[in-house]
């Protein structure tokens, strides 16, 4: 949002090819592995020979499903039905914890990364290439070690058991998101009838969870994820919006269900992890959002009880104004964190959540995979850690999670700043769609859903006449029927661009001021 904070903002490049290291720079982001890391990568090829005692799980049906342009697989997915007709839903996770063992050099280092990140035009990866795109990479046709999470759902689609073991899986299919809702939708996708079939009875268990989930209380917003395009310069030439649709939507849910399920199985066993902690919004925060609401004529009601709050959110989905409402439901929300101490996930509703299914590329994931694996061999006793111990890897995972998504987000905010600014140097200045997100006396706040960038028309723009602001509906006014409120649209170009305050000021395009 455009105001006035307190934010240090990462510099640009001297040109767009060097934004990413500029802000890589600045966050302090590291730019290549110690010696002594990689060579230990190096060396955890021996340990794909020596796999130790695992279920054997080759010749079972197990698919991936991952993004069209994704490099490494960190989890895949199978279905069977046990004699009594419940269903099994099988979730193999990559066995990082096989081949980074704890206190070593490759340990340390994830330890201090902590999460890969994703920035716009490349990744910087908690583990080396050898490990996130080689051997811990669950790849078609070739055997891999996994950690498996088995659990059992009857027709209503409520888990009647979970168990867990170390495997050995060799993916039979590797779909892109594309080819699993072509799937869904009846395309054959080059399989048999049976494994076709199959896909689509794991999609069909993923809604039944998802419903479920929803009715509990979780929080529905679906706000499309948008991926910056950048040309050969490193110029950003747009943004794609990622499409959010039931292939996703499987692969979710049944990310939710395995992480559940093994938080719940260690919590209620005495053993106390690094859990994924989200806390319900402040009061204060949610009165402030019921204020805003209420200058849009949106009705709320007790929003303080969870599942009122998630009727409120499917009661809106169909209003024009839904991606603004979403964001500012959004804003009111804390940030989830890792805690050694508390359990809960507010927006999921769920009383047991933890990160498991991404080793990968978090932390945390390693961390559990270590703790349940330590109380499969030897109980409850065996996988606890020390309070201070999960303290300490609370806050420091927590901070670098919270690192790495201002650098991803720094990063995009100079792409599109960069655009913004060269569209007034060559005089080639577009006209967006804005929505009004806040009003001040000073002028009204616009968002430009387009390019996700928010920014400032200020109130002289608004009118030739004296503009006043109404501050029992947060709203702007002036003699002679003008008024602008929250939720207006207008329709807009840039006027001025503040690469340093990162702030950006829009014009109407209509001029006929009343």
């Amino acid at each position: 949002m455009y105001e006035e904070n307190e934010i240090r903002f990462p510099p640009p490049g001297r040109t767009p090819r060097e934004d990413t290291a500029a802000v890589m720079k600045f966050y302090k982001l590291p730019e290549s592995f110690p010696r002594s890391v990689l060579d230990e990568a190096k060396r955890c090829a021996e340990k794909l020979d020596n796999p130790g005692k695992r279920l054997d799980l080759r010749r079972k049906f197990i698919f991936t499903c991952d993004p069209q342009s994704a490099r490494d697989y960190d989890d895949a997915l199978s279905l069977e039905t046990d004699r009594k007709g419940n269903r099994v839903l099988g979730v193999h996770i990559a066995d990082v914890s096989h081949f980074v063992e704890s206190g070593s050099a490759l340990d340390r280092e994830a330890y201090r990364r902590s999460t890969s990140v994703y920035l716009a035009d490349r990744v910087v990866p908690m583990l080396p290439e050898e490990l996130s795109n080689g051997l811990c990479s669950l790849v078609p046709g070739e055997d891999r070690l996994a950690f498996s999470v088995f659990m059992t759902f009857d027709k209503s689609g409520e888990m009647v058991k979970r168990s867990f073991a170390k495997s050995v899986i060799r993916s039979k299919a590797r779909f892109s998101y594309e080819q699993v809702m072509a799937i869904i939708r009846g395309a054959a996708g080059g399989l048999g009838k049976r494994e076709a079939k199959l896909i689509r009875e794991v999609n069909a268990l993923a809604q039944q969870l998802r419903a479920a989930r929803f009715a509990s209380g979780a929080l529905d917003i679906e706000i499309p994820e948008a991926e910056v395009l950048l040309d050969e310069s490193g110029e950003m030439t747009g943004l794609a919006t990622r499409p959010y649709d039931e292939s996703h939507q499987m692969i979710e849910e049944c990310m939710v269900a395995a992480n559940e399920a093994v938080a719940k199985e260690l919590w209620t066993k005495g053993v106390k992890i690094l859990a994924r902690l989200h806390e319900p919004p402040d009061e204060e925060k949610l009165l402030m959002l019921r204020a805003d609401m209420r200058g849009l004529g949106v009705k709320m009601g007790d929003i303080s009880k969870q599942k009122v709050f998630a009727q409120f959110l499917r009661s809106i989905k169909r209003n024009p104004l839904y991606p603004t409402l979403a964001m500012m439901v959004l804003r009111s929300m804390k940030r989830a964190v890792y805690d050694g101490s508390n359990m809960g996930h507010f927006g999921l509703a769920k009383k047991y959540y933890a990160h498991f299914t991404s080793p990968i590329r978090r932390y945390p994931d390693l961390t559990l995979h270590r703790q349940l694996s330590a109380y499969l061999e030897g109980g409850a006793s065996a996988a606890r850690v020390p309070a201070k111990i999960l303290a300490k890897w609370a806050k420091h995972t927590s901070d670098c999670e919270e690192t790495a998504a201002e650098a991803e987000r720094g990063l995009l905010e100079i792409k599109k700043f960069r655009l913004l600014e060269s569209q007034l140097s060559t005089r080639q200045i577009l006209d967006y769609d804005a929505v009004v997100v806040k009003c001040a006396p000073f002028g009204c706040f616009v968002e430009i859903p387009e390019l996700a960038v928010s920014g400032l028309v200020h109130v002289s723009l608004l009118s030739r006449k004296f503009v006043s602001f109404n501050e029992s509906d947060h709203s702007l006014s002036a003699p002679g029927g003008g008024r602008w409120r929250i939720g207006d649209r207008m329709r807009v170009h840039v006027a001025k661009v503040d690469f340093v305050q990162r702030k950006v000021d829009f014009v109407p395009v209509r001029r006929n001021l009343v």
